[in-house]
């Protein structure tokens, strides 16, 4: 009852509505003018200016035409091992003798290629279908090697033909040679299945590797070529590691993306 006569008693005094209201004091106007002045700053960034971004995939070193398993046709023992890991075989070579109930057959490599491993040993005993060697689909073994990349299929559309990609080779110290150079040449349109990369590959192993996270689409990266460096290959350092990079070997690549206005991000 006190609170509401205090009031009524204010309303009968009209003398003090003449008094000047105070809206805001000085430092009140100076953090406004500073949200003001920041809001603007970051409006006209966020329509002019641009934000670099990067895209890190798995991916492998890879002659272009990739790598094919030889499977055995027949059972049998293995009575001869014929070709070494590292030779360049011509279509048609044996790889193995096979002896069965028939006698001794020959599993021979379908297509030219250079061994880079051999499964079947002397004396040991082979089902029809059993892998026998791992072969790679080059003509000259100096042929140069590409990058294959293996990224979410959400995320090939992103990638830009031509963008530039930073390759941290497992067999190369990063901290002391850097990392490989290279240029996105071609983007899958369709996501590969794991039977699809293991028929590329000829490994199983990495198939299931690279698809562990759903079907992921391929990006080609051709590599920088450099005639100054022992690899063959341009690196982010001057001269890059002392010893050749094989092929098999594991990488990771950072792709570099179009830039974005930060604006775009907001927008549908």
């Amino acid at each position: 009852m006190q609170f509401r006569q205090k009031a009524l008693s204010k309303l009968q005094s009209p003398e003090e509505l003449d008094l000047p209201i105070r809206f805001a004091r000085p430092q009140g106007r100076l953090v406004l003018a500073v949200t003001v002045i920041v809001m603007a700053a970051a409006s006209f960034w966020a329509l002019t200016g641009t934000v670099s971004a990067k895209l890190s995939a798995p991916g492998i070193l890879t002659p272009t035409e990739g790598s094919y398993t030889v499977q055995s046709p027949v059972a049998g023992q293995v009575t001869g091992v014929l070709a070494d890991e590292g030779q360049l075989l011509p279509p048609g070579a044996p790889l193995v003798n096979v002896r069965t109930d028939q006698g001794d057959r020959p599993v021979r490599a379908v297509a030219g290629g250079r061994v880079t491993a051999l499964v079947a040993e002397t004396g040991s005993v082979i089902a029809t279908g059993a892998d026998v060697a791992t072969l790679e689909r080059v003509q000259d073994p100096d042929d140069p090697l590409v990058a294959v990349l293996y990224v979410p299929a959400g995320s090939g559309p992103t990638i830009p033909v031509g963008a530039s990609v930073d390759l941290s080779v497992q067999s190369v110290p990063r901290q002391q040679f850097g990392v490989l150079r290279g240029r996105v040449k071609a983007v899958g349109r369709i996501p590969q299945t794991e039977a699809q990369i293991s028929g590329f590959l000829g490994d199983r192993r990495l198939a299931e590797q690279f698809s562990r996270q759903g079907n992921p689409v391929t990006v080609l990266v051709q590599l920088e070529r450099s005639s100054t460096t022992t690899s063959g290959y341009t690196w982010s350092s001057t001269d890059g590691p002392p010893y050749a990079v094989d092929s098999t070997t594991p990488v990771t690549g950072a792709v570099h993306l179009a830039p974005q206005r930060p604006v775009d991000w907001l927008l549908p």
